[in-house]
């Protein structure tokens, strides 16, 4: 059984441990030399800014919404990192780097997956200060499409069950499935 445990919203979340301000405003993170939008907290998702959207073209609007503007801090990202790694190598013994906020891990199974997701989650940011989601299923695909749905949906799901899968499945474009590229997408949904 695997578990994608994936940060969400991970350079906000970074800056907002060390910037109690940032809470409940709309935020953005920007690239080198403050080009393009990288990371936007939720608030900043719900005013309609969109993500490597030039800033320039969003300033005002981010402005307006009494928004922050932050320049990238690559140090304190991989150092909060680390600090998550470390903590999931501690509860799983290895994990599986996907990127800077998520890494896969594999457990055995049991009918206990979804108290010990919901209470790695309380201890990730109880002890580092980062919300995270986490999808649960036997493959690392399907692991993809239940952490996708995990941050739309209560932080955790557990795609284990027969039903549930195909219910997941039948409400996913082909093209949001892990692995799935543009060509290979429009060829599938040509196929049916």
């Amino acid at each position: 059984m695997f578990m994608l445990i994936d940060c969400d919203n991970f350079f906000v979340s970074c800056e907002r441990i060390f910037q109690p301000r940032l809470h409940n405003r709309p935020v953005v993170v920007l690239s080198n030399n403050d080009g393009c939008v990288v990371a936007r907290s939720p608030e900043a998702k719900a005013i309609g800014i969109p993500m490597c959207s030039p800033y320039f073209k969003v300033e005002n609007l981010l402005r307006l919404h009494d928004g922050v503007a932050l320049s990238s801090n690559y140090e304190l990202y991989a150092d909060i990192s680390e600090r998550v790694m470390h903590l999931l190598r501690r509860t799983f013994g290895s994990i599986e780097i996907y990127s800077i906020d998520e890494a896969f891990a594999e457990t055995a199974d049991s009918p206990h997956l979804f108290t010990l997701a919901s209470r790695l989650r309380q201890d990730i940011f109880r002890q580092v200060g980062v919300p995270v989601s986490i999808g649960i299923a036997r493959t690392k695909t399907l692991c993809k499409t239940a952490s996708h749905n995990a941050k739309h949906n209560f932080k955790l799901c557990q795609l284990t069950e027969p039903d549930m899968i195909a219910e997941i499945l039948s409400q996913t474009e082909i093209r949001d499935i892990w692995g799935i590229g543009r060509k290979t997408a429009s060829n599938l949904n040509f196929m049916g």
